[in-house]
């Protein structure tokens, strides 16, 4: 007997945070990525330190408390699998401060900064629905468009070094080149890429 596969995704609020770091940080260090380089200044992320404290976990379980969290998990079958940081572009101090990467129009749109897929699930479709998920609860919030900087590589590349993927990612789930920006990765530049929402 086969059963459908139920795919869910939810705003990080206090409650699902430990689904949180069951994908981006299962072990709990301290000194692991907790995704803030991009939603802190350089001088609050140097604050914080990466002496094994842990300061970095409750600074990012602070963010959780906003009325925008910062970001979605998604979850297979009850289990979390991806995560995704997305936000208003103005609460994500890397774009808004960006000389780099400067806004398109005045649009208010959400920005997609990090995608994460869980160790052990994927090539299962998890990115789709992580995405799709995001851009639901984007929506859900009032969200005009979202946006996502993402490389266009000609072939193999540092994706440690891509925090939002390859273009194809994104226009599997709708999104269209609208610009490029000054930043680069690996050498490449970063596109803007947009998904207008319906009003």
């Amino acid at each position: 007997m086969t059963t459908d596969t139920v795919w869910e995704t939810h705003p990080v609020t206090p409650e699902r945070f430990e689904d949180f770091a069951d994908v981006v940080n299962r072990n709990r260090r301290a000194t692991h990525c907790w995704c803030l380089s991009h939603r802190l200044t350089a001088a609050e992320i140097t604050e914080l330190g990466g002496d094994g404290s842990d300061q970095r976990e409750r600074a990012m379980r602070a963010l959780c408390e906003r009325e925008h969290p910062p970001g979605v998990v998604t979850y297979l079958d009850g289990t979390p699998v991806g995560w995704c940081n997305i936000g208003p572009r103005t609460e994500i101090t890397r774009l808004a401060k960006s000389t780099l990467m400067l806004p398109t129009d005045d649009v208010p749109v959400w920005s997609i900064v990090c995608v994460v897929v869980r160790s052990g699930y994927r090539r299962r479709g998890v990115t789709r629905h992580l995405i799709d998920g995001a851009v639901d609860y984007a929506a859900s919030c009032g969200a005009p468009a979202v946006e996502s900087h993402p490389v266009d590589p000609s072939g193999r590349m540092d994706l440690t070094m891509a925090f939002v993927g390859t273009r194809a990612m994104f226009e599997r789930s709708g999104f269209e080149v609208v610009g490029t920006t000054a930043a680069t990765a690996s050498g490449m530049p970063r596109l803007t890429m947009r998904r207008t929402l319906a009003s």
